[in-house]
């Protein structure tokens, strides 16, 4: 069929023809159009979307294939959701070795984009936790592919975007836990150097290391933020489940005007104040810790009919003045971004790559698609992480430049030598036209 989608960030919304992918040994389709595997759409700009294409439809794939409960090694379809793994494996004593702030996503999906979470420092990137998975190509083939079988292949795959073809299964590491809870203790900080300086103390003792930042505060309180860090409870009497919490959903799309510099300023000053105390020690339940925004069903809409861009980057050279750069140039544009996160990167190599972490720090924002303001604010934030030597994460993106995609990605002419010729993705003919 042909249906029109948008992507997470409701930005754009494209046409393109579907096709369900339901059982391992089925082939691809042969159409004249491009394709692009598609899981659950949470890329927030269009490397998801394929307009005038085909999209193939990979969450049918949802079955687990072998789990070894005595070594953490899952084997499970491309379609299988992080939710899913955590369902069955917490329980059983398991973890995922690397999440981002949803579980909505498929393991294809994580793949491709290679996500990282809170403990890239100690734990790098979800491909670094990848064994092998098979590799569909147009031409009918079918590639194990791991460190040590078709090894290039395997390296443009992870973080690839889903260009190199159609993942069917994966086989993965996961780590052990004895519960569903994390330790988590969280500071108020007043200003950037203070969020920074408990990001540096916390990298020996804690596995899990976050910060929210008040993007519209100014003068000495730049960068004020909560800070959390936290390790999984060792407790072994604590339960292996937990409770899950009633669900929340946005049923209509916000009208244009509620999110506003003021309407954001007074959420950023209640936010800042939720502690109630300048530290606070708790146990949180792993869907409290890792995905906090999952409780709340399309959440997306509350940015109006016009949708957000989310911008994320990375600073590698001379982060703390590059983040002060970014984080003041905001502030004056008087755009509101209240998920504004702030992460650690480590040296960790991923094996992907278009692998987007590398060390440094990384801001992700939201803000709300004001047109040609926005844009010309996030053409400003492109130029501050230039001058910085870092990178803008494709699957979060909407409007990056072909220059600055280059200048990004070093791999880049290597990656594009293995490329399926029948792949292709909006996001690709735009930063590679």
């Amino acid at each position: 069929m042909t249906a029109t989608r948008h992507s997470w960030g409701r930005y754009f919304h494209y046409q393109q023809k579907e096709f369900d992918f339901c059982w391992q040994q089925d082939s691809l389709p042969q159409v004249e159009v491009s394709l692009l595997p598609y899981g659950l759409g949470r890329s927030y700009g269009d490397s998801c979307l394929n307009d005038g294409g085909a999209l193939i439809h990979a969450r049918h794939l949802d079955h687990f294939i072998q789990f070894d409960k005595s070594t953490g090694v899952l084997c499970c379809e491309a379609g299988v959701t992080l939710a899913d793994i955590l369902n069955l494996c917490v329980p059983e004593g398991w973890f995922l070795p690397v999440t981002p702030g949803t579980k909505f996503v498929t393991v294809g999906g994580a793949i491709a984009n290679d996500v990282h979470g809170k403990n890239h420092v100690a734990d790098g990137t979800f491909g670094r936790h990848i064994k092998s998975f098979e590799l569909l190509r147009s031409n009918g083939e079918r590639l194990l592919c791991s460190l040590t079988a078709q090894p290039e292949l395997f390296a443009a795959t992870i973080g690839g975007l889903g260009l190199t073809g159609f993942i069917t299964w994966a086989e993965l590491q996961l780590i052990p836990v004895h519960n569903a809870f994390v330790q988590d203790d969280s500071f108020q900080c007043d200003n950037l150097d203070h969020c920074l300086q408990l990001f540096e103390q916390s990298r020996e003792t804690h596995r899990y290391r976050v910060a929210w930042i008040d993007c519209l505060a100014q003068g000495n309180a730049l960068g004020r933020s909560i800070f959390s860090r936290a390790n999984h409870c060792a407790d072994t009497a604590l339960p292996v489940v937990h409770q899950p919490k009633k669900k929340l959903s946005v049923p209509i799309t916000f009208p244009p005007y509620v999110l506003n510099r003021y309407s954001v300023q007074a959420f950023n000053a209640l936010y800042f104040r939720k502690l109630r105390a300048r530290r606070k020690q708790s146990r949180l339940d792993y869907d409290s810790f890792f995905y906090p925004l999952d409780n709340i069903h399309h959440w997306n809409r509350i940015y109006g009919p016009r949708g957000f861009l989310q911008y994320q980057c990375v600073a590698t050279k001379e982060p703390r003045a590059a983040l002060q750069a970014l984080l003041t140039r905001i502030a004056q544009s008087g755009q509101a971004s209240f998920l504004s996160v702030l992460k650690e990167f480590g040296d960790l190599p991923s094996p992907g790559m278009l692998s987007f972490p590398r060390r440094g720090y990384t801001l992700a924002l939201d803000f709300p698609n004001l047109g040609a303001s926005t844009l010309n604010l996030l053409n400003d934030l492109d130029a501050i992480v230039r001058e910085a030597e870092g990178a803008i994460y494709p699957a979060k993106d909407a409007r990056m430049s072909p220059v600055m995609f280059q200048l990004s990605y070093k791999n880049l002419d290597a990656f594009s030598a293995y490329i399926d010729p029948k792949f292709s993705s909006s996001f690709w003919r735009r930063v590679c036209p």
